[in-house]
């Protein structure tokens, strides 16, 4: 009797023990970020300009992301699920079935090295393209530029992942269900793909480079689209740090030709921290969309906007930051409403709160 309870109580405390370490590899974590935003053109839907697909919404407080994420890593095989709710949810996954518009991460994956860190992962996860992403607190401007508005924020299908052992370049090569895309739809059968490639010389400077290769439209009428993305982030100083991007995307004009349609976007932002709680940012931003690959217009000169940003933050502790930003777009043709006449411009003042935890 004795040596069963002898037994009984070291598996316990084994059992306990494993249950312990266990929880250690899995964290919980999460983000919420309210926001009020006013479109100085007033639309009568509350909707700010279809291009926009975060913070969209005009005279209310709204809820524009929160998520729930659960993480889990044994150094050999790791996951990733996160549930989200919020504005950004409605617009920018409205082409997602059921619930799958609810998804913000969902991902597992292997090492596929005992030497090396080489990763394979697949599901649902974050884009690789673009330097500005859905959680605007680690964004250095409140709301987001033209080129990432109009960017895959999040993508589905499988990837691989190699890192080097001192963390200063990344390179990942993707096969993809599509542009933002977690299910394919609209009877195109093909896959996309992509790769990343990112190099950190120092702890202030990262460089990146990534881009994208796919088809759009239906199997019989599908045509091609090839899309890079290139930024550096320059931490100057202590204080100062500056993001250059550049975009470039062409697409065939029908299946089969050689005539292509092309969009460009260059990005400049700026970021002065005043001290540790105070931090200033500007933006300056070009997109051109002559014939509508992203943003149809109808005008003569499609889609010629130029966009700045000035924007305040104040954090008044490591994970949470208040933030206000007016920004202001110009474009060469009227594609603006304002009391239902076209104009040619378009501001806007966003505050919002955003906590992580």
């Amino acid at each position: 009797m004795k040596k069963l309870l002898v037994l009984a109580a070291a598996l316990t405390t084994g059992s306990i023990a494993y249950g312990q370490e266990q929880q250690q590899k899995i964290k919980v974590s999460g983000y919420l970020e309210t926001y009020f935003g006013y479109d100085l053109n007033k639309p009568t839907d509350n909707n700010r300009p279809g291009f926009i697909y975060s913070h969209n919404r005009h005279n209310e407080i709204n809820l524009n992301l929160g998520f729930i994420k659960g993480n889990y890593d044994n150094g050999t095989i790791r996951a990733n699920v996160a549930v989200m709710a919020g504005s950004y949810a409605n617009a920018n996954l409205a082409a997602e079935p059921g619930v799958l518009k609810n998804i913000y991460e969902a991902n597992a994956g292997v090492k596929l090295s005992k030497t090396a860190n080489l990763w394979l992962d697949a599901g649902i996860f974050s884009s690789h393209i673009g330097f500005e992403s859905a959680i605007s607190k680690d964004c250095w401007v409140l709301t987001r530029n033209i080129s990432s508005e109009n960017t895959p924020y999040y993508e589905s299908g499988a990837k691989i992942t190699y890192g080097t052992a001192d963390g200063r370049f990344t390179a990942t090569a993707f096969y993809l269900n599509g542009w933002q895309r977690i299910t394919r739809q609209n009877g195109n059968s093909q896959p996309a793909g992509g790769v990343q490639l990112t190099w950190k010389p120092t702890d202030k400077i990262t460089v990146n480079y990534s881009n994208y290769l796919g088809t759009e439209g239906a199997d019989s009428i599908r045509v091609t689209r090839f899309y890079h993305n290139v930024y550096g982030v320059f931490q100057v100083t202590d204080e100062f740090g500056l993001t250059l991007g550049f975009d470039y995307g062409t697409q065939q004009k029908t299946k089969g030709s050689s005539d292509k349609n092309e969009v460009l976007s260059p990005v400049a932002i700026a970021q002065y921290k005043i001290n540790s709680k105070w931090a200033i940012a500007g933006r300056a931003e070009y997109y051109q969309d002559k014939n509508g690959v992203f943003i149809a217009t109808g005008t003569p000169n499609g889609f010629k906007t130029t966009g700045y940003s000035l924007n305040l933050d104040y954090a008044p502790v490591s994970n949470a930051v208040i933030r206000l930003e007016g920004k202001m777009y110009s474009s060469k043709d009227k594609i603006f409403t304002r009391n239902l006449n076209a104009v040619d411009n378009n501001g806007a003042i966003t505050a919002s709160i955003a906590v992580s935890f």
